[in-house]
């Protein structure tokens, strides 16, 4: 996910010059999870039983009255092939890339990703990014929230699942709008892509549509949607003019907004408030 950027709609965080681009880990992890309410005391465990008959057995709490429970996972083979795709991307783009996790705490779940990032980078990938004048860093989830704040911009950013998610929204709206945000999953192998809106559908505007209320939906994010997925037709064909007929698309949309056309929550951005839109 990565911002559009217009300069006349205000960025809450000013000193944000270049687009920061967030890889999210869109597997497992929380969304996948099995969660639920532990009805009274008793023990919690964590079992898991290998084909080879290895049992690994770990009691997780020993509950004195009621509570909650989570068990969740991930794979190795999804973390490489999120690493290779975060790597490629940053390579393509000739960004940095960063990689977070709060692996002082989850030192085996988080450092299963610092270590396989680190391996993968330093034998398939460092070379290149020396060449190209850029490099990879792991930080933690809370230092590098921190350097993203103080930072211009002008890296890529691969989250966990859930960080991706929070995170990928604080960014689109540190840049002025969650309608300014474009969305593309792409898969390892760098040829698959899915572009979407990255706010998703936006049932309540519909809903006043229905009622024949006023709406003011911003189309943008949609928009380049479409001009993402043409984009990378074009990469995979070497097809220049769609190539051209996309780039042009997306800047003629942010002209517009420079020019003063542009719908209510990008107004609201720039002059303040309701009232001085209205």
């Amino acid at each position: 996910r990565e911002a559009i950027i217009c300069k006349n709609v205000p960025r809450l965080v000013t000193g944000w010059q270049k687009p920061i681009v967030i890889g999210r880990h869109a597997h497992a992890d929380q969304y996948k999870a099995v969660d639920y309410v532990v009805p009274g005391p008793g023990k919690l465990t964590l079992t898991w039983k290998g084909n080879d008959g290895q049992v690994i057995d770990e009691v997780i709490n020993d509950f004195k009255g009621p509570g909650v429970a989570l068990g969740m996972f991930n794979t190795d083979d999804s973390i490489v092939d999120f690493a290779h795709a975060s790597f490629k991307f940053a390579l393509d783009r000739k960004l940095p890339l960063y990689m977070s996790t709060k692996n002082t705490i989850l030192k085996k779940y988080d450092g299963r990703f610092k270590d396989i990032f680190e391996d993968i980078y330093n034998k398939e990938y460092k070379k290149q990014y020396e060449a190209a004048g850029i490099w990879y860093e792991h930080r933690l989830i809370d230092d590098m929230v921190a350097y993203a704040m103080k930072s211009e911009g002008g890296f890529v950013w691969a989250c966990k699942n859930y960080d991706g998610d929070v995170q990928s929204d604080s960014v689109a709206q540190g840049y002025g709008s969650l309608g300014l945000m474009t969305s593309v999953l792409l898969c390892p192998d760098g040829k698959t892509v899915e572009a979407e809106a990255a706010h998703g559908t936006v049932t309540r505007h519909f809903r006043f549509y229905q009622q024949g209320k006023e709406t003011s939906t911003n189309p943008i994010a949609s928009i380049f949607a479409w001009t993402r997925g043409l984009l990378h037709r074009a990469k995979l064909d070497n097809n220049a003019p769609l190539q051209q007929f996309a780039e042009t698309l997306e800047q003629v949309c942010i002209d517009t907004i420079e020019g003063g056309a542009m719908t209510k929550d990008l107004a609201i951005c720039i002059k303040g408030s309701i009232s001085a839109v209205e």
